[in-house]
C-alpha cells in the first residue's frame, strides 16, 4: 500500500497548516475525467478483492456483526464504481439567450466546476461506507480532501485511502488527521475549506455548522426512524423486516427502526410476530458468522441505552423482550406504551430498541410519525397507492420508504433529513451536486 499522508492536529497552527497543505493540492487533483474514473474503478476493483480482509477489520474495530460487516464491504465497493461512472457524467449544457432583443446573437455554456477543498468528518458505525460516500464523489469531481475519521473506525477509513491512494489518486490531495476536537474545530473554521460535510451526532453537526461559515455544508445527523403499518399490509414480512432494522448492529444506525405505529386491527397479530422474529435472533461474539447483535461501541453508550430503558418502564411502559445489560451487551428490547416525553420515544436511541404503539386511523399514525425533531427517513407497510401519496406529502422526512423499513437505503438515491436530522443530501450524483458549482460564459460570435 501506498504511503498516505496522516496528520496528527495538536493545536490550531497544527490545522491551519493541514489547511493549507490540501489548499495546495488542488492542481494535483484536477485530473481529466477519464483519469479519476479510472482511479475509483480500480479501487473498487480492489476492493471487492480485499472485501474479507475489509470485514474482518470492521468487525474487530467497531464491533459490526461479521455477515453485516461483509455487506458494508459491498456497499463500498459499489459507491466507488458508481462514483467512477458518475465522473465521466458530470454534465453542462448551452442556453440560446435570444430570448429578447437585448439577448440577440448570444448564447451561454454553463459548466460544473469543482468549489474547492474539501473537508470530512465520519463517525465510527459505518468506517468504510461512510467515508466512502465522501471521498469517492470528491475524487470524481476533482478535489482535494481532509479527511477525519472516528478514531474508533481510523484504521479501516485508512485502509480504504490507502486504495485510493494505490488506485493513482495523489496522496497529497487525501489528507487523514486525527486530534481533539479544538483543533479539528479550527479546521472547520478555516476559510480555504469550501466544502464540509459532516455525518454524526445532532448537537454536534450543528455546532460544526456555525463555525463553517462560508462552506457549502452537508450534514448527516440523527434521526428516531418510525414506521407505521397499516391493516392491508403483508403483517409477516412488515415483522420480519421491523426486526432486523431495529437491531442490526445493535441499533446502533440513525436510519434504525425505532418507533413501529400498527393499525389497531392487525396490532396483536403483528406484535406475536415481531417478539417471534426479535427472540429468534443470535446475540453474541461479533466474529461469530451466526451472530445478529452484538456488543455497543463502548460502556457509556450501553449505559445510556439501559438508563432510557429504565426509565420508560418506570413510566409505565411494557418490556416485551429484553433483559439486564450485560457489559457492552443490550438484549434486543421491545417496549409497547412508552409514554411520549420519554427519552426513548422523542430522542435518538442508537441503541437495540424499539418502541411499539397501536393507533386507531392512519391519519393518526401520520400525526404520531411527523410528531418528532427528526425527519431523516420513515417506512410505511400498505397496499394502499392514496395513503403512500397522503404520506409521502405530510410526512417532513428527507426518504419515506413503501413496504420496507426506513434502514433501507440504496448507494445511488439521495439520502439525508429534515428538520433536526441535517442538511443537504448525499448519494454518489447528488454530492457531486453539492461540491460543484456553476459557471456560465456568455458567447457573442462576431
Amino acid at each position: 500500500m501506498a504511503e498516505l499522508v496522516r496528520i496528527e492536529l495538536t493545536d490550531e497552527a497544527s490545522a491551519a497548516a493541514v489547511a493549507a497543505r490540501c489548499a495546495a493540492a488542488v492542481g494535483s487533483a484536477a485530473m481529466p475525467a477519464h483519469v479519476r474514473a479510472r482511479v475509483l474503478l480500480k479501487a473498487a476493483e480492489a476492493l471487492e478483492a480485499q472485501a474479507e480482509d475489509f470485514a474482518r477489520l470492521i468487525c474487530r474495530e467497531v464491533g459490526k456483526p461479521l455477515k453485516e460487516a461483509r455487506r458494508e464491504a459491498a456497499r463500498g465497493a459499489f459507491t466507488l464504481r458508481w462514483a467512477g461512472e458518475e465522473a465521466r457524467r458530470i454534465t453542462g449544457e448551452v442556453l440560446p439567450l435570444d430570448l429578447d432583443a437585448n439577448s440577440e446573437g448570444r448564447y451561454a455554456m454553463v459548466k460544473r466546476v469543482p468549489r474547492g477543498p474539501a473537508l470530512f468528518i465520519t463517525p465510527f458505525n459505518f468506517p468504510l461506507n461512510l467515508v466512502a460516500h465522501k471521498v469517492a464523489p470528491a475524487i470524481a469531481v476533482g478535489l482535494p480532501f481532509v479527511l477525519k475519521p472516528d478514531p474508533r473506525g481510523s484504521k479501516t477509513a485508512e485502509k480504504l485511502i490507502g486504495l485510493l491512494v494505490d488506485a493513482g489518486w495523489p496522496a497529497e490531495a487525501a489528507i487523514v488527521v486525527g486530534g481533539p476536537l479544538p483543533a479539528a474545530e479550527a479546521l472547520v473554521r478555516d476559510e480555504r475549506f469550501r466544502i464540509f460535510s459532516f455525518t454524526g451526532s445532532t448537537a454536534v453537526g450543528w455546532r460544526l455548522k456555525a463555525l463553517a461559515v462560508k462552506a457549502q455544508t452537508c450534514l448527516e445527523l440523527g434521526g428516531n426512524a418510525a414506521v407505521f403499518v397499516a391493516r392491508d399490509a403483508d403483517v409477516p414480512w412488515a415483522a420480519a423486516r421491523c426486526a432486523w432494522g431495529a437491531f442490526y448492529y445493535s441499533g446502533q444506525v440513525c436510519i434504525s427502526v425505532q418507533r413501529i405505529y400498527v393499525e389497531q386491527e392487525v396490532h396483536s397479530e403483528f406484535r406475536r410476530l415481531l417478539v417471534e422474529n426479535i427472540k429468534g435472533l443470535v446475540v453474541g461474539d461479533p466474529t461469530d458468522e451466526k451472530t445478529d447483535v452484538g456488543p455497543m461501541i463502548d460502556e457509556k453508550s450501553a449505559i445510556r441505552v439501559e438508563e432510557w430503558l429504565k426509565e420508560a418502564v418506570s413510566h409505565g411502559a411494557k418490556l416485551w423482550t429484553g433483559g439486564p445489560r450485560n457489559g457492552l451487551v443490550i438484549p434486543p428490547s421491545l417496549l409497547e406504551g412508552v409514554p411520549a416525553d420519554c427519552r426513548l420515544s422523542c430522542e435518538e436511541a442508537f441503541g437495540p430498541v424499539v418502541t411499539l404503539d397501536a393507533v386507531g386511523s392512519r391519519e393518526d399514525a401520520l400525526d404520531r410519525m411527523a410528531a418528532s425533531r427528526y425527519g431523516l427517513q420513515a417506512g410505511i407497510f400498505t397496499n394502499d397507492l392514496a395513503f403512500v401519496h397522503r404520506a409521502f406529502e405530510r410526512l417532513p422526512v428527507g426518504g419515506l420508504i413503501v413496504n420496507d423499513i426506513p434502514s433501507f437505503r440504496s448507494d445511488a438515491m439521495p439520502y439525508g433529513g429534515a428538520k433536526d436530522s441535517g442538511l443537504g443530501r448525499e448519494g454518489v450524483r447528488y454530492a457531486i451536486e453539492n461540491y460543484t458549482e456553476l459557471k456560465t460564459l456568455v458567447v457573442k460570435p462576431n
